[in-house]
C-alpha cells in the first residue's frame, strides 16, 4: 500500500514539475498584462550556435501578436486579394481580403482551425489586423482592423457570437485600426468600440450582450482597456485622445477623468501601475507621473508632465517599471531611454538596442521580464537578453529571430509583440510565424 502511495506522490510531482514551465500567454501582455514571465528552466544566455527555431509556419499580414494556451497558438492575419499598402502616415489604403483567425499546433506549427471573413480595408498602415486574440475559458475573443468582434470556440473554431462595430454603433474605425486587444474578467468582455457615448463597451463574454456603454469623444484612440485595483476597488482605464478615464467595470460610471491629449490622436499605450501611481505616455511630449487616492470614490491629480527630450515617451510599446525607475523606447528620438519617476528626469539612453538612426523615430522594442533578466524584441526581428537597471543597460545575448517584412518611416521594421509560453518565443511577421526554444 506504501509502495502504491510513493508511486502516486511521485508520479503527480513529476506532472507538476513538467507542466510548471508551460505557463500560458493567453493574451497581449501576457496572463495578467504585466509583461512577466515566470516560467521555470529559461536560458540565461544564448548558446554561441545560436538558438533552436523548432518551426516556421505561413501566415499572412498582420500586426497581430500570438496568443498560447495549451497546446495551441492563436493569431490574426489578412489575405490581401486586391490594393496596394501603402504605409502612409497621412493616408489610408483601401484592400479588399479576408480577415483570418488561426488556430495552429503549438508543437508543430500545423493549422488545427481557421476563422476567416471578407473585410475590406479603408485605414492607414493597412497591413493586417492589430489585436491579439484573446483566450479565456475555452474561448477566443479577436477584435479585427475594422471592428469586427468575434468570438470563436478555442477547441473547433466555431462562431459562438459576433458584433460589427461600424453597424452596430455607427463607429468609424480608427484612422490607423481597432488596435486595443479586448479585456477579459470574469464574466465581462471590454473593447473599445467607438461611436455616440460607446468609447468604451462591456459585454457578456459568453452571449455578446451588452452590459453597458460609456464615454464619447470625436476619436476612439488605441489604447486597450486596462484593469486595475487601488484601495480595494477595481477601476478600469479607459484613454482616448482626449482624456484617460477610471470608469467603475461593473456599470460604466465614471470615477475620475483627466484631460491628457497626444499628439494625431495616438494614444496607445497602457498606463502602468506602480502602488498609488501611474505613468502615462504617448505621442506629442504627453508623459505623466499620477498619484490615485481615495478609497470608495476613486480620485487621481497629475505629480508631473514629461517636456521634451526628457521623460519618456512611448507610442508602439508598453513601457516597463521596476522600482522607481521606467523603461522603455522612446518616440521622440528612437533611443531605448530610462527615467527616474520620482522627477521624470532621465538616468539614461542607448541606442543600442534597435540600432537605431540618428532620425529613426518611434524605433520600437517590445518588453517581458523574466526572472532578473529583460528578453527585448526588436523592429527588425532580434531577441536580446538583457539587463536593465538604474545605472545602465547590458546586453547579454542576441539573436535574429525573422526578418522585419514591414515598412514605417523608410526603413524595414517587425512591430508585433511576441509571446512567450511552453519555454519558447513565438513571433510573426507580415509572412510567418515562428517557435524559438528557450530551454535551458
Amino acid at each position: 500500500m506504501l509502495t502504491r502511495i510513493l508511486a502516486v506522490v511521485t508520479a503527480m510531482l513529476l506532472i507538476g514539475s513538467s507542466t510548471g514551465f508551460a505557463e500560458d500567454w493567453p493574451q497581449w501582455l501576457g496572463p495578467d498584462r504585466s509583461s512577466q514571465w515566470k516560467a521555470s528552466e529559461i536560458v540565461d544566455v544564448f548558446p554561441e550556435s545560436g538558438l533552436q527555431v523548432e518551426w516556421r509556419a505561413p501566415v499572412g499580414l498582420g500586426y497581430s501578436g500570438p496568443a498560447v494556451v495549451d497546446d495551441k497558438v492563436y493569431v490574426m492575419d489578412y489575405l490581401k486579394k486586391s490594393g496596394k499598402v501603402e504605409n502612409n502616415p497621412g493616408g489610408a489604403s483601401r484592400l479588399q481580403g479576408e480577415e483570418r483567425i488561426l488556430c495552429l499546433s503549438a508543437d508543430t506549427g500545423k493549422v488545427i482551425w481557421e476563422y476567416k471573413y471578407d473585410r475590406p480595408y479603408d485605414i492607414s498602415y493597412a497591413a493586417g489586423p492589430r489585436c491579439t486574440p484573446t483566450v479565456a475559458a475555452g474561448k477566443v475573443y479577436a477584435l479585427g482592423a475594422e471592428g469586427n468582434l468575434t468570438c470563436l470556440d478555442a477547441e473547433t473554431g466555431k462562431l459562438i457570437w459576433k458584433k460589427d462595430f461600424q453597424k452596430d454603433y455607427q463607429a468609424k474605425s480608427p484612422f490607423w485600426g481597432h488596435a486595443a486587444s479586448p479585456l477579459v474578467d470574469g464574466d465581462t468582455l471590454y473593447c473599445l468600440g467607438g461611436g455616440k457615448d460607446s468609447i468604451a463597451v462591456a459585454f457578456n463574454k459568453d452571449t455578446g450582450e451588452e452590459l453597458w456603454h460609456s464615454l464619447d469623444h470625436t476619436e476612439t484612440g488605441y489604447c486597450p482597456p486596462t484593469l486595475i485595483t487601488h484601495n480595494g476597488t477595481k477601476q478600469l482605464l479607459i484613454w482616448h485622445p482626449g482624456s484617460l478615464n477610471s470608469l467603475n467595470p461593473a456599470t460604466g460610471k465614471v470615477f475620475w477623468s483627466l484631460p491628457l491629449k497626444p499628439g494625431y490622436g495616438m494614444s496607445v499605450t497602457v498606463p502602468r501601475q506602480q502602488g498609488d501611481y501611474l505613468y502615462v505616455s504617448a505621442i506629442g511630449d504627453e508623459a505623466a507621473w499620477i498619484k490615485l487616492s481615495g478609497d470608495t470614490k476613486p480620485a487621481a491629480e497629475v505629480v508631473w508632465k514629461g517636456k521634451p527630450r526628457s521623460a519618456l515617451f512611448c507610442c508602439n510599446s508598453t513601457p516597463y517599471i521596476e522600482g522607481d525607475t521606467v523603461y522603455g523606447s522612446d518616440i521622440q528620438s528612437g533611443d531605448f531611454v530610462a527615467v527616474n519617476l520620482k522627477d521624470g528626469s532621465r538616468r539614461w539612453s542607448t541606442k543600442e538596442v534597435t540600432n537605431a538612426g540618428r532620425r529613426d523615430r518611434h524605433a520600437t522594442a517590445f518588453i517581458v521580464k523574466h526572472d532578473e533578466h529583460f528578453f527585448l524584441f526588436t523592429e527588425k526581428g532580434d531577441l536580446i537578453l538583457a539587463d536593465l537597471t538604474p545605472k545602465g543597460y547590458k546586453e547579454i545575448s542576441r539573436f535574429h529571430v525573422l526578418e522585419p517584412t514591414n515598412e514605417a518611416f523608410g526603413r524595414s521594421v517587425v512591430w508585433s509583440h511576441p509571446a512567450f509560453a511552453n519555454q519558447s518565443l513565438f513571433a510573426r511577421n507580415d509572412k510567418e510565424l515562428v517557435r524559438v526554444n528557450l530551454k535551458k
